[in-house]
Formats: C-alpha cells, structure tokens, sequence
C-alpha cells in the first residue's frame, strides 16, 4: 500500500491552494512519508480494511461543480447561522452568516487559527497527516469568552465523484472560550462516488458548553473515513451526538481528552447499516485529570450483510481520581448475515473510581413482537415500532428539533 496516488497530486493542489497553510503542508506531509497505511496487525484496525481505499486511484474534485439543490439539507430556521462546502469549496451564496458575536470564517481567510492542527495529532493517524497535507479551505469558528450562541451553526459538506473518484479532505476548527456556549452540526452528503477524509478540532475553555451533532449522509458508493478530536478545560462540558446514516466504508473516531478537573462528556452514537455496507466506531475517552465525569452510549442496527465495528476505550490516568466513566454499546441485529464486532475497554490506573463497560448483541425481542401482533399490529410494522423505539434512544437526545424530526422520519423509513 504505496502512497503515490495521493502525493501524485500534491503539485496540482499547490498551484491554487492557500500559501499561509503551505508550512503546515509541507510538515504533515513528511509525518505522512513516514507513516504506514493501518492493516489488520494495527489492533484499533483489526476489523478494518483500508487496502482497497488507499489503493485506489484518485482525483482532485471540481470547484466549478453544479449542485443538485435536492442534496442540500432544509433549513433549521432562518437566524440558523449557515456554512456550505461544495467538494471542499466554500459557496458563499449557499451560506447565511447573520450578525454575530462569534468570529465565524473560512480557514482560507482565518487569521487567527493558531490552534489549528495542535488538537488533533498526526501520529494518530495517517488519515489526519493525508488530510492536513491537503489544507486549504474549511470552517473556523471561534467563541468569544462569555459569548452564548442561541442559534445553531450548520456546517454542511456536500460532495460529488467523477470519472474517478473525489478526494476530499474537510477541516474544521471549533474553539470556546471561557464561559462562552454553542450547538453546532456537521452534515456530510454526496452522490456518486468519492473519498471524504474528515478532521474536526475542538477546544474548549473554563465552563464553556458545547451541543456537538454529526449526521453521516454519504452517497452509498463513498468512503468516509473522519477524526473529531476535543480537548476540555476545567468544567467544560460536551456532548456529541454521531448519527452513521449512509457511506459503503465508514470509520468515524472521536478523542476526547481533559486538561481540566470537573469536566463532562457525553459520547453518543447511532449507527444503521445494510446492504454491505461497513460501519467502524472507534472512540478514546482520555480521564487525564481527576473529578472528571465521561458517558458513552452507542447502538447499532444492521441489516443485510452489514458489518459494524465498535471500539471503544476509556483511559483513567494515574492521578485521575474520582473518575466516573460509563460506557454501553448495544446492537440490534435484523438479519443473519449481519455481523458486528464490539470490543469495551477501559484502562485504569487509579484506584479511587467509578467505572462501568458492557456490551449487549441481540435481535428484536419475539415476545414484544407477539403482543404487538396480538394487539392486531402487522408483523412488518410490529419490526418497525420496535425497531424505532430502539434507534429513537439516541435521536431524541438531540435538541435541536428540527434536526430531530428529520432523523425520526428517516429512520421510521
């Protein structure tokens, strides 16, 4: 698994992309030489397969792509603070950015991202160094100290393949200051097929409080390989909400590290797959400092001949007393071809703590289906009440309504 099909194509990206990234360029792409592609033998990639990915011959998407407007979400109200990327392109006439108090910009025209690429580390992964070695466009929204947004802010990613496939390399920078408060959402659509290879960064200061909501809804034929990675200051609190709707290959992690005593995190997942499709979930909860509260519930659905992979670990540092951290993974699984691997882990080296992990694999319960059935409800419709009831867990923690319904709906289909 060589890597000339992407370092092919570092000279075609230079000649437009922005030279006030080109130092952070040029850095990531000597980390990236030296990296090797994860295979089965790397244990958080066991059941993982990226040969065929990164083998594969890519191009660089069009910026002058046309969008088919039925791929744009709805609107979540008009004071909704918006941004829109077009095969990694901001469209300034598809985004509404009213007047705020937060400093909301594209990375190309950010001046004052320094903590970009210092969140999330390229020795992790490969994938974040391929993604910083094509830094050009992406969001930067930073939140002044005390600032609380009451509106959300959407950031949507919209992609598109070609002859080949498209190589997209999203980048976002979320930033808090101290006291200051926010909800943001990342959607991902496309059609065709492309590679999106995602990295999102946040930062949160003293007492600030994030609502974080990432839909996947990448056409079937694309890969979607992403990295959110967060760090949290003292009482900082962050929720994340990940909904896994779409993509043939899908690998989403979530870091979350705290810096800071009294800080919580809430790390919920929902993924649904079917078809063939392979759904990877892997998840570090970093207990760094003590009195620090964590939470994790992930569920999945699979259909078909669905694969889905949940790894999940949770560090509790040496001098990360008073550790509380939960950790649930559940899956529904429809078919008998289906097959999930999930694998809880937690790793404490401190002795004051309370911690808990466990892992639940099952199909709908017969006995609910029979009273459902006995109450004069269709088999069919029984599965999808049943079915319903055990996704909605997850999507009716998000709190933006709107958002909410639409994910009710699709998953009621």
């Amino acid at each position: 698994m060589n890597k000339t099909n992407f370092t092919s194509l570092f000279p075609t990206f230079d000649r437009t992309a922005v030279a006030s990234h080109h130092a952070l360029r040029q850095a990531a792409r000597a980390r990236l030489a030296q990296a090797s592609w994860p295979t089965a033998k790397f244990e958080d990639w066991r059941f993982t397969s990226v040969g065929p990915l990164v083998d594969s011959v890519f191009e660089l998407p069009a910026s002058d792509w046309t969008i088919d407007l039925a791929l744009l979400p709805k609107r979540q109200g008009t004071e909704t603070i918006r941004l829109v990327f077009i095969n990694g392109r901001f469209s300034g006439a598809l985004s509404s950015v009213p007047a705020t108090k937060a400093r909301i910009a594209t990375l190309a025209d950010a001046k004052n991202a320094t903590l970009l690429t210092k969140i999330a580390n390229d020795d992790d992964s490969p994938f974040t160094a391929l993604n910083t070695s094509f830094l050009d466009d992406g969001a930067c929204l930073q939140i002044p100290d005390g600032v609380v947004l009451e509106q959300p802010i959407e950031i949507i990613q919209l992609a598109r393949g070609g002859r080949q496939a498209g190589l997209l390399n999203p980048r976002v920078l979320i930033v808090l200051g101290k006291n200051a408060q926010a909800t943001i959402v990342e959607r991902f659509r496309g059609e065709g097929g492309y590679f999106t290879n995602a990295v999102t960064e946040i930062a949160l200061g003293e007492h600030a409080l994030l609502d974080h909501v990432k839909v996947q809804q990448e056409s079937n034929s694309a890969a979607h390989i992403a990295t959110t990675q967060v760090v949290q200051a003292a009482r900082s609190t962050f929720a994340t909400h990940y909904l896994s709707l779409g993509g043939d290959l899908v690998r989403n992690e979530i870091r979350v590290r705290f810096d800071g005593e009294r800080a919580e995190a809430t790390v919920n997942g929902l993924y649904m797959g079917t078809g063939k499709q392979h759904l990877d979930n892997f998840t570090v909860i970093d207990h760094a400092q003590p009195n620090c509260a964590s939470h994790e519930l992930y569920k999945g659905i699979l259909d078909g001949r669905a694969h889905g992979v949940f790894n999940g670990k949770i560090f509790v540092r040496k001098d990360a007393q008073k550790t509380d951290a939960k950790q649930t993974n559940k899956v529904l699984l429809l078919s008998d071809d289906a097959t999930i691997n999930t694998k809880p882990q937690l790793e404490i080296f401190a002795d004051d703590v309370k911690c808990t992990h466990g892992a639940t694999v099952g199909q709908l319960d017969a006995n609910q289906l029979f009273y459902l059935q006995s109450r004069g409800i269709p088999l069919e419709q029984a599965r999808r009440l049943l079915t319903f009831a055990f996704a909605n867990d997850i999507v009716s923690r998000i709190k933006i309504d709107a958002i909410r319904s639409e994910l009710e709906a699709r998953i009621v289909k």
